[in-house]
């Protein structure tokens, strides 16, 4: 195993993971704020699973998301 392309290669997958989620859910929150489905103060509780089929790997990061 090469230990620099693996770590190139998460770091990689985790930039993807982080950019897309923020945008997606900067998206959500506008909409559902415009649509008058919350107010804008919440605080949203998340959750994020990562699974890795090849590894048998599953996992659940929960936070929480504050509007103000």
């Amino acid at each position: 195993m090469d230990e620099e392309a693996l770590n190139l290669s998460i770091r990689k997958f985790l930039k993807m993971v982080g950019v897309g989620s923020q945008r997606e859910i900067e998206q959500a929150i506008a909409a559902a704020i415009a649509s008058g489905a919350i107010s804008g103060t919440e605080t949203l509780a998340a959750s994020v699973r990562l699974e890795i089929a090849g590894l048998g790997l599953k996992r659940e990061f929960d936070g929480e998301i504050r509007l103000q």
